[in-house]
């Protein structure tokens, strides 16, 4: 008899928070996903704070990461929740075409399960090197100290009133609610699509399959509703030290020209060199990720800035840059 169907369980959690009034203020204390950070940058985010976030997401060895995380709840830096909640997410943000929107979630506890079951789907490919950093992390800390990003086609309703925590980091405004409220019925039937944390989710599920515990068995995760106008998928500009293949496409007039009249829903990329912009388009059903693996990129960079992609190619010898659509 075949089994039932695998279910977004998605509950409550007790958070770890930081105490203002023993770690300082907030804004001194967060910082941007571990991998988003350069080298330099982690130094700026250590240096506002003893206490920075980056110390346990970036730490300098997961020995290290594992006595803070210890220390700081002894001493009252971190404390812990007395009931469970989910969180209700809004972040302000202007995007580089300078709109400002507001994209809104829902923070929970997501119980990891196999892209097999169709629960959780990917679209990135994931490397080793990046997940045995964190599964020594996770192993070190035994605990989730980022949530990944899930988009799920749907609506979601957030609470009124005034946010429980509201900090700005690098000119997002980010805002807390809590949810004393089940989760939705409807996102049980779900399927969740990683937008961002692949090596952390399948981590996750490789340091459960390892431990067999119902405590290893959850995630934080934000759950992003895609039926929000503050949800946009920006371009990313690839910069690269060398092409592995050769690259084959037609020459265009300049990089955003080259894409105006490729159909939205075909992953494709303007390839900038010397001066010339040659566009290659995906394959129909292709994926952005799968179109830029094929491309053979190596010693990559990435920016969110045309301009800063454009730059580097007119300065540096021998340097591509690739930009990116998107799947709609």
């Amino acid at each position: 008899m075949l089994g039932s169907p695998a279910v977004a369980r998605l509950q409550p959690f007790s958070a770890v928070r930081y105490d203002e009034r023993v770690a300082g203020p907030l804004d001194t204390l967060v910082a941007p996903p571990y991998d988003v950070l350069s080298p330099e940058e982690r130094a700026r985010y250590a240096a506002r704070s003893p206490y920075n976030v980056v110390h346990l997401t970036l730490p300098g060895d997961e020995g290290e990461a594992a006595r803070l995380w210890t220390g700081w709840q002894e001493a009252g830096v971190l404390v812990r929740e007395s009931e469970p909640a989910l969180w209700w997410l809004a972040q302000d943000y202007a995007g580089p075409d300078g709109v400002a929107r507001t994209r809104e979630g829902l923070l929970g506890s997501l119980h990891v399960e196999p892209y097999s079951a169709r629960v959780v789907l990917p679209h990135e490919r994931t490397h080793a090197g990046p997940k045995e950093g964190r599964m020594r992390l996770l192993r070190a800390l035994r605990a989730h100290v980022e949530p990944i990003f899930l988009l799920y086609d749907g609506t979601l309703a957030g609470p009124g009133g005034e946010p429980l925590v509201d900090v700005d980091l690098e000119g997002v405004r980010n805002r807390l609610w809590r949810v004393d409220s089940p989760p939705p019925s409807e996102l049980a039937a779900a399927q969740l699509v990683i937008a961002d944390g692949h090596h952390r989710y399948e981590t996750a599920l490789a340091f459960h399959e390892q431990e067999g515990t119902e405590e290893t068995g959850w995630l934080m995760v934000v759950v992003v509703p895609t039926r929000q106008e503050g949800l946009t998928i920006f371009p990313t500009h690839r910069v690269a030290g060398r092409l592995s293949r050769e690259i084959r496409g037609e020459a265009v007039a300049g990089v955003p020209e080259g894409l105006s009249a490729l159909p939205a829903d075909r992953a494709a990329a303007v390839l900038y060199r010397g001066g010339t912009a040659t566009v290659v388009a995906g394959e129909p059903g292709e994926l952005d990720a799968a179109l830029v693996d094929r491309l053979g990129a190596e010693d990559v960079a990435y920016t969110p800035r045309l301009e800063e992609a454009i730059d580097a190619t007119e300065h540096v010898a021998n340097i591509l840059e690739g930009i990116v659509i998107k799947n709609s």
